[in-house]
């Protein structure tokens, strides 16, 4: 039996915003490419863009050979654990998508792998020349064909569409029709109680004081006696508000430590979860940007600069924890909905839960302020679309 890999990726500027798709289907066997295909799909989010890359990979292994085997590898932890069967599918965009994508092949015959995003390079390319593309037509390249093949396969399998891709479609046009005549920075009315997140980053630690990097490589410190006093005062305001239902919080002692105090203000129970923990920053961690500039200028300057650059040491680039934040973010989004959830976390998962709200670019990381013990809120609404309600609120930190 024939074995094919296909290589899917999806991306959105502005989450929802310009999007596309690519993918790439491979003989397991020789590693000859045999597809490579990209779309550009308008306004759509990250997700519904990671979606149809994964049906159309698995649509053009299927026009190659439907009795064969297929191994998909995408960097979407969230779409390979939902078509894996382990985590549910809420979102209404996401369901007719999914559904799809499962008629193609017989059940059994398409595994699935989540592979880091430097893995998926191919993919990721193709995607963003599907977004550069515009709304211009979209490209379809197959290397094993006749490219009047292709164009005659495609028009085929869109004539095929059943009505869940066209209610599907007709979702995405209805965004998309909303966004055009509605006010700038405003969203479509009626969409649902969101999952609000208020984002508290933890209080102080012997390391914060002094600037020092401190992520998820380093010694893992504790709050120190001001933190401690931070957490306290946090707890106290959070009772005031009397909104918090959920406590959420990275692995690290210091974020534990802080929604500890929290939770026994408020009686509510705290889970940990990883997708929160900090950014680990290599050889960095410990050092003050001083040092690093210092030590490491040539690595700092190209850190400050590229998002995919990682800290000296392997430390984890701004662009790997995008992708791990938005992956947190739409599972607790599909689970939280209509609730208010505390996570406790860290200077860089919170400003990048802001960013990716705003649809900012990598740069406003570093634009942003954001002080021990902080409050900022962001909402999440079932279509993708957010609010950014709060953003480095200590006013609970004042005598």
């Amino acid at each position: 039996m024939r074995e094919f890999i296909v290589e899917a990726d999806g991306g959105s500027r502005g989450n929802p915003g310009p999007a596309g798709y690519g993918c790439v289907v491979l003989d397991a066997a020789t590693g000859e490419t045999l597809v490579e295909t990209y779309e550009y799909l308008g306004v759509v989010t990250n997700n519904v863009a990671e979606y149809r890359g994964l049906l159309a990979g698995l649509r053009a292994a299927h026009d190659l050979d439907p009795s064969a085997r297929v191994h998909v590898r995408m960097d979407s932890k969230l779409v390979v654990e939902q078509m894996s069967g382990r985590w549910k599918i809420k979102h209404p965009d996401m369901k007719p998508l999914a559904l799809e994508a499962g008629r193609v092949f017989p059940p059994g015959q398409v595994t699935y792998e989540w592979i880091p995003r430097e893995q998926n390079k191919r993919a990721d390319r193709l995607a963003n020349e599907a977004m550069d593309t515009g709304a211009s037509a979209s490209s379809v390249r197959k290397l094993s064909a006749a490219e009047a093949e292709v164009d005659v396969r495609d028009a085929e399998v869109e004539a095929e569409a059943d009505v869940a891709d066209v209610r599907a479609a007709k979702a995405e046009a209805d965004v998309r029709a909303a966004k055009a005549v509605a006010s700038p920075g405003w969203a479509p009315a009626d969409m649902g109680a969101p999952a609000t997140f208020v984002l508290l980053r933890h209080g102080e630690t012997p390391l914060t004081p002094q600037k020092r990097f401190s992520g998820s490589g380093g010694t893992d410190p504790s709050l120190s006696d001001v933190g401690r006093e931070q957490a306290r005062r946090a707890a106290e305001a959070l009772a005031e508000r009397g909104t918090i239902q959920h406590i959420l919080t990275s692995p690290l002692a210091r974020t534990r430590q802080t929604a500890e105090a929290v939770a026994d203000r408020l009686g509510l129970e705290v889970t940990v979860e990883d997708g929160l923990i900090e950014t680990d920053f290599g050889a960095w961690e410990g050092l003050t940007f001083g040092e690093v500039r210092e030590r490491y200028p040539d690595d700092l300057t190209i850190w400050l600069s590229d998002p995919e650059a990682q800290p000296t040491g392997g430390g984890e680039s701004f662009a790997a924890t995008a992708t791990r934040i938005a992956v947190t973010r739409d599972k607790l989004v599909a689970a939280y909905a209509g609730r208010t959830v505390l996570l406790v976390t860290h200077v860089t998962p919170i400003k990048t839960f802001v960013r990716l709200a705003l649809g900012a670019p990598p740069e406003s990381l570093f634009r942003m302020e954001l002080s021990a013990a902080s409050m900022s809120v962001v909402a999440h609404y079932a279509d993708g679309n957010a609010s950014v309600r709060l953003l480095n609120d200590t006013s609970h930190l004042r005598p």
